[in-house]
């Protein structure tokens, strides 16, 4: 796995001499593999035991996120014990209760609704745990300490910019480009789950790039959807993704007289099924050409789309650096300190604004998905090749 060779390859270019990085190759054995029947690991280290809620495991990005994290606290002497809760908000509420009851002294939580966690950090505050929030921010609690995420509104600033510039409006450096076509295009919108604090931040940001072309006419939505709960796509999930554009097609362009060229997709899953319901109704044949069509999170099967010329863009997170400063601010409470923040204005969760350390990320077209994605050891050039991580 690529992943696990990180370590050892030179990632300073990629993260622009952002931060030096400490972590360790992944362990073995998967993620949420260990010695529990609950599929949990908290053996390994001599340290106090921290616990790790990742919300799913079939999504390949919370995978890799698992890996590691673990690995980083396992490295760093904790006992960990990690845990997918599968989407199902009951099971990830139960998995955190039995973390604090095993005496887990700090948490790392990616929530899958980060409003449904109050009485779990009602008795991590009572009981002194620090909680530190994993790229999606916990909502309407004050018991939330810090926030590891990436530059959430710039994500959704630079899906924007890709659209554009795969529609030929912007150049490569993201100015407008001396040749512009005129338009209009048609363009399509979605946006990430409702429950997901970070879903309005991509979609405020893409939109913020997207909207004066909007209003001077070079781009048409036809459906005329724009409105973020209409084009949110619950827990992003593929096949809904791909329901809601077949839903599209059939409505608004099976008479043939109007065609996508662009579509708004803000994570690659939700790529994949867009891209399945244009396929199954003739786009990418002939003459009918696939829309420029975005994503995130630089997935194996979505780099090879790129690859491939079918899906255009990706937005590059590079979740090793994010397990990073989750465990360097584990380790900062720990040992009593305070963890460093970059950011202690964005993010309010309706309790508190919480202090974050926000990280860059990087468009990916198929110009660079050699340069960073495989030469940074993220993903080797069989899996992009394949489409699969192993």
């Amino acid at each position: 796995m690529a992943r696990k060779l990180w370590a050892v390859r030179g990632l300073a270019a990629l993260a622009s001499g952002a931060m030096a990085l400490s972590l360790a190759a992944c362990g073995g054995g998967g993620a949420g593999a260990g010695g529990g029947a609950d599929g949990g690991d908290a053996d390994g280290g001599k340290g106090g035991l921290v616990g790790v809620a990742m919300p799913t495991e079939t999504y390949e990005r919370w995978v890799a996120d698992g890996d590691a994290v673990k690995s980083g606290l396992e490295e760093a002497g904790y006992q960990v014990d990690i845990q997918f809760a599968n989407d199902d908000i009951p099971t990830q509420q139960q998995q955190i209760d039995a973390m604090i009851n095993k005496g887990a002294e700090a948490l790392i939580i990616a929530s899958i609704d980060g409003t449904t966690l109050g009485s779990q950090l009602e008795a991590a505050g009572a009981a002194g745990i620090p909680v530190i929030s994993y790229d999606r921010l916990i909502r309407d609690s004050d018991n939330v300490d810090f926030y590891v995420t990436f530059d959430n509104f710039q994500v959704g600033v630079q899906q924007g910019t890709s659209l554009l510039t795969g529609l030929g409006i912007l150049d490569e450096n993201g100015e407008p480009a001396a040749d512009a076509p005129k338009g209009p295009f048609n363009i399509e919108l979605f946006a990430g789950s409702p429950d997901d604090n970070n879903a309005g931040f991509f979609y405020n940001g893409a939109m913020s790039v997207l909207q004066p072309y909007l209003d001077d006419g070079t781009l048409v939505v036809p459906s005329k959807q724009i409105d973020f709960d209409t084009v949110a796509i619950q827990r992003w999930l593929q096949d809904k993704a791909q329901g809601r554009m077949d839903d599209l097609l059939t409505s608004t362009y099976s008479k043939g007289d109007v065609t996508v060229d662009g579509i708004l997709a803000p994570a690659d899953p939700l790529s994949r099924g867009i891209i399945t319901s244009l396929q199954n109704v003739g786009y990418g044949k002939g003459d009918l050409k696939m829309p420029v069509i975005t994503g995130q999170d630089a997935e194996a099967a979505s780099a090879k789309l790129i690859e491939d010329d079918v899906q255009y863009s990706t937005i590059f997170k590079d979740t090793r650096l994010l397990a990073e400063q989750a465990v360097t601010a584990t380790q900062a409470y720990l040992e009593g300190k305070e963890p460093e923040a970059n950011d202690t204005e964005s993010y309010d969760n309706g309790k508190k604004v919480v202090p974050s350390y926000l990280l860059p990320t990087v468009i990916i077209t198929k110009d660079n998905v050699k340069s960073e994605l495989v030469d940074s050891g993220y993903l080797t050039a069989e899996e992009v090749a394949s489409g699969q991580a192993d």
